[in-house]
């Protein structure tokens, strides 16, 4: 008697029609296999799925050039399936389930056609794990296989865990022929299902990351009593020892990956990443928050990566070990034959191949590198991988915090008055755009908690969850919020970001200590200037004052704008929020 997966596996081979079944192991000698199908046999747009790179540069790393319709999450294609509307919310777009499905059959008949079906069996989480989740993804692409093996715990043993429970998470994805029209990605939270057609980008085709991670577990941990969030997490270590560990939220391109992998410029201060892009967020049984990635790798953007601005990311990805690095739809150095994107180097290398392939100068006044071009790497490779990393119980969270890229008007940081405030500042987010999305780039948008694409159902009960959340912590962790991107007169950021970024997280951990001291304003608290470690800074005191500045009448256009933006979702959204929003109004 076949088990459930297999049966499931089987009906998805008779839709899609593949010449060949591949069940994945996870090993080295698989991913080698794997790596050299791409590069000899499969190709999207007449291009090699892989090319090598420079062995000696880069070690184990590969190239991958995506089809040029094919480079970013398509957000309006992307669709979450509950039998009513309202359940999915404004915040996504929604389908019918039997629509849907309708829909995606049509288009999956025999979209596998003289190619192999590899089954994909992987653990989000540590498979010792109480809070971890078993997946099998379904792909046609090597592209995919590989990188869901850098990203996730890929193993035979997952098989095994499933046994003959139908209690796993479903992904059915094919690249199809990358066909705008026919592209889809279409969730199914009740059923733990995802199903893709159409790209092998990251986000639409990695089923384990925002698919599963955020959109179907944001639903889970909803009806579990956890939370799936768009964070990093770290641990920072001061001068004595001790370690404090934050989970963070900021959109896409604000600095998620530079604030996980932050090389501190204040000596004695060290930063342990645990993950860069997601957390889950349980109630532990001590009453506090513990936070887990459930990946194993980083999916980052490479434009504006280097040796000055994240050293640990560059030091990551030529680390070189048994996982191979992917790097997708960056330019190639010709000459040398490595990656190369905009702001790798303070110049273009001479001969340079652009993300398309095509030869590039910089005369032509386009982007070598695509703006979203990415790189693929395994955590283990971190020199700063937390020793905590593959804890099974997660590390207890101290702080949240909050982020985005505001010109003007957010201050450098400010503490929330208590957890309600934080959940209404988090649900107030606005972020200005970025390449990641299919957006233009510099309007303001509203982001909740960097979760408004990732949010697998209604939002306004998704704020309600948070504030259950905070309800049943012993000892909730304090709320912050930051901004790294205010500018000055002349249109240049004040505050230089990145390594310094450690001054601004040493008065957190002093806050949550409460050894420090905090100014209360209309927003929140912020700090007196002089907690605020700037020795050795320059930066004038009529620009550090300007970083907190709160202009009351950009703050009441703020608080208009946020009113517009929650009063999309109706009578769902709990009284809590407006409270907040009306207390704001009132403290301006």
């Amino acid at each position: 008697m076949s088990t459930s997966l297999e049966k499931w596996v089987i009906k998805q081979a008779e839709l899609t029609k593949p010449d060949r079944i591949h069940w994945c192991d996870g090993s080295d000698e698989e991913a080698r296999k794997l790596i050299n199908i791409g590069i000899s046999e499969e190709k999207i747009n007449n291009y090699p799925i892989f090319t090598e790179l420079n062995q000696e540069l880069w070690p184990n790393a590969y190239h991958h050039r995506s089809h040029p319709t094919d480079v970013s999450r398509t957000e309006h294609l992307t669709y979450v399936c509950y039998p009513d509307k309202d359940t999915a919310g404004p915040n996504n777009n929604w389908m019918d389930p039997n629509e849907a499905k309708a829909k995606l059959t049509k288009l999956s008949d025999g979209c596998m056609r003289g190619k192999t079906m590899y089954v994909l069996p992987y653990m989000m989480g540590h498979p010792d794990s109480p809070y971890s989740k078993a997946c099998i993804q379904i792909t046609d692409v090597t592209y995919v296989a590989v990188s869901m093996r850098i990203m996730t715990r890929m193993s035979k043993a997952v098989v095994n865990k499933i046994g003959d429970s139908n209690d796993f998470v479903k992904g059915l994805h094919s690249v199809g022929d990358f066909d705008t029209n026919k592209r889809f990605i279409m969730h199914f939270p009740q059923e733990n299902f995802v199903w893709s057609i159409g790209s092998g980008y990251g986000g639409n085709a990695l089923l384990g990351k925002k698919c599963f991670s955020l959109r179907i577990a944001s639903f889970q941990g909803k009806n579990e009593g956890w939370l799936a969030e768009h964070m990093i997490i770290i641990g920072i270590e001061d001068p004595t020892g001790e370690i404090t560990y934050v989970a963070a939220a900021l959109p896409s391109a604000c600095g998620k990956t530079n604030l996980a992998l932050m090389q501190p410029s204040l000596p004695g201060y060290k930063i342990w990443v645990l993950g860069d892009d997601i957390a889950w967020l349980n109630i532990g049984e001590d009453g506090r928050l513990w936070a887990m990635n459930p990946e194993t790798g980083f999916f980052g953007v490479a434009p504006g990566t280097s040796i000055k601005t994240n050293p640990n990311m560059i030091k990551t990805l030529k680390a070189g070990t048994f996982f191979p690095t992917l790097f997708t739809n960056t330019a190639i150095d010709t000459d040398k034959n490595e990656p190369w994107w905009e702001g790798l180097s303070s110049e273009p290398p001479k001969n340079v191949m652009d993300w398309q392939g095509n030869k590039w100068n910089p005369s032509l006044k386009t982007n070598a590198a695509h703006p979203n071009s990415r790189f693929t790497v395994s955590i283990s490779q971190s020199p700063t991988i937390s020793k905590e990393f593959n804890n099974p119980k997660g590390v207890p969270i101290s702080a949240i915090i909050f982020g985005s890229k505001r010109s003007n008007t957010v201050p450098l940081v400010y503490e929330s008055l208590n957890w309600q405030h934080g959940v209404f500042a988090g649900a107030s987010m606005g972020s200005e755009t970025t390449a990641a999305a299919t957006h233009q780039v510099g309007l303001l948008r509203r982001d909740p908690m960097a979760m408004l694409p990732f949010c697998g159902y209604n939002m306004a009960d998704y704020f309600k969850h948070w504030l259950n959340i905070g309800k049943n912590l012993k000892k909730p962790p304090k709320i912050f919020f930051v901004n790294w991107f205010r500018l000055d007169e002349y249109g240049k950021f004040i505050w230089p970001g990145f390594g310094e970024n450690i001054r601004v997280l040493k008065w957190i951990i002093g806050r949550i200590n409460n050894n420090i001291s905090a100014k209360n304003t209309p927003i929140g608290l912020i700090p007196n200037l002089d907690d605020l470690d700037t020795n050795g800074l320059n930066i004038d005191k009529k620009n550090l004052e300007k970083l907190f500045d709160i202009d009351v009448q950009k703050w009441q256009e703020e608080a208009e704008n946020t009113k517009s933006f929650l009063e999309q979702f109706g009578d769902r959204m709990p009284k809590e929020i407006f409270d907040e929003l009306a207390a704001l109004k009132n403290r301006l």
